[in-house]
């Protein structure tokens, strides 16, 4: 056997080798691309993108390593109170988000960076959300689900569920666990016939017009005060130049004019 015999029947096993392993790779996240306590599953359907279930990890924090080919992330039943602003900017393929059966309590306007243009389903459902930010849903095509959570109807909540494609779906399921107008408070959300941001301006307004009248009466209290205290003390003055004993004539006076015949 000849040199480039030996060397040809030892390098083609070799390239076959590496082939396989190459192939492995782009077909099969490694372990060290998925999350701790995940687990990662390439999907059958396009684009293939990668399943990520973290479901029941007990995480308190959403992982910050997810992998940018992931198109499903599930979070749900865990222990996570934040959603950081653009913790999912990186995730471009992520067409569905479960972050139900959690702690989170509220929603920044960042929240969802970079998923404007992916993302298909947010469900956010069975968490302590009270408020979020007017602008946290503004520009997402998705689906969101917000049922059970404690809601705080306020102008924000207002103006975050008239900025959703789903508005109205979403606020279906919305229940006020506290609002701007007492009456509301139990009542679904779509039972608040009122514009609440107009009502916090009012309210506003009326607190400026109240504390301005408020100024003004003690101004003019005090002016009536100054007023009277200053004519009392003139009375006072008057009545003692009054009290004090005339002055006795000389004996070389004369007499006055008119006293004359």
């Amino acid at each position: 056997m000849t040199p480039l015999d030996l060397w040809l029947s030892r390098s083609i096993p070799m390239c076959l080798l590496l082939q396989s392993l190459v192939l492995m790779v782009l077909c099969f996240p490694s372990a060290s691309t998925c999350p701790k306590g995940c687990t990662c599953q390439r999907s059958e359907s396009p684009p293939h993108g990668l399943n990520v279930t973290c479901s029941l990890s007990r995480l308190k924090e959403i992982p910050p390593d997810v992998p940018p080919e992931t198109q499903l992330l599930q979070l749900d039943r865990n222990h996570i109170s934040l959603v950081p602003d653009r913790i999912f900017h990186g995730l471009r393929m992520l067409r569905r988000l479960n972050l139900s059966h959690n702690a989170v309590e509220t929603l920044g306007e960042g929240a969802f960076v970079g998923l404007e243009g992916s993302l298909e389903v947010l469900d956010l459902s069975h968490n302590r959300i009270t408020s979020v930010h007017k602008d946290a849903f503004a520009r997402l095509k998705a689906r969101v689900m917000v049922d059970n959570n404690p809601w705080h109807c306020d102008c924000a909540l207002q103006q975050a569920l008239g900025g959703m494609a789903h508005n109205h779906e979403a606020a279906t399921r919305v229940l006020c666990r506290s609002s701007e107008l007492r009456d509301q408070e139990g009542q679904p959300f779509l039972a608040v016939d009122a514009d609440l941001c107009n009502l916090a301006k009012r309210t506003t307004d009326y607190a400026m017009l109240v504390t301005m009248f408020g100024w003004f009466a003690m101004v003019i209290s005090y002016v009536v005060y100054y007023v009277r205290q200053n004519q009392e003390d003139a009375r006072r003055h008057l009545e003692y130049l009054k009290s004090l004993p005339s002055k006795p004539k000389k004996p070389d006076e004369p007499e006055d004019i008119s006293t004359v015949v």
